[in-house]
Parts: C-alpha cells; structure tokens; sequence
C-alpha cells in the first residue's frame, strides 16, 4: 500500500516529466508493463515505451504554458485517487480523476484518467 508521501512524490515527478517530455523521466513513472488510458480519450497506451512515445506526441502541449493543480483524494491498497485541474493557455482547463495502481517498486502499473474540459 503506497503512503500519502509516496503517491505525492509521484505526482511530483509525474509533473516534472511532463514539464521535460525525456525518456529517462517518464520511464521512472511506471513498470515495464503498465498501462495508461484516458477517457473520453481513446488512450489506450500498454507498455512504458507506448507511454513515453504517447506523451512525446504531446509536447507541444506544454510550449504555450500550462499549470497543473492536484491532490489526492484517497489511498485504498495499492490505488489513490487523485483530483486534477490542468489549465492550457492554448486549450483552457481540464478538470480530471486519477487512479492509480501503483506496483512494489512504487511506480505505477495502470494509470486511468477520466478529462472533463473545465472552460476558460
């Protein structure tokens, strides 16, 4: 069961490898295997080198400015719940729902997330 400290670390670093987009960055997120989908998105990403050359698609993202705000709504076994507010200068704001199971080694092996655009 991951702590309170262990998920926000995560989330810290998930942050951070959004910010650089490097390989090295999004690998330390998650296992081998793990799998990241979002809705109503049809992201279905399996495996961490999918995840990374998913998020490497998405760079240009981040070039006009963007904010993330989170916190974590609960810790159940190996899975948190984590609230999020990104805001987009180019495309406004996504209110998002986070769960994520998270392995031994303490990245994470599925990673769901369900967008909602917020409005400007």
């Amino acid at each position: 069961m991951p702590s309170q400290a262990v998920v926000e670390k995560w989330i810290e670093k998930y942050v951070h490898a959004w910010t650089t987009s490097a390989r090295k960055d999004i690998e330390a997120l998650f296992t081998k295997g793990a799998e990241y989908h979002e809705w109503p998105y049809e992201t279905d990403w399996i495996g961490r080198d999918a995840i990374v050359e998913g998020w490497q698609s998405r760079d240009d993202w981040q070039k006009n400015g963007w904010a993330f705000e989170w916190e974590v709504l609960m810790i159940t076994g190996d899975t948190a719940a984590v609230r999020g507010l990104g805001t987009y200068d180019e495309f406004g704001k996504f209110d998002n729902l986070w769960t994520l199971t998270f392995a031994a080694n303490g990245r994470v092996a599925t990673f769901r997330m369900w967008n909602n655009a917020a409005g400007q």
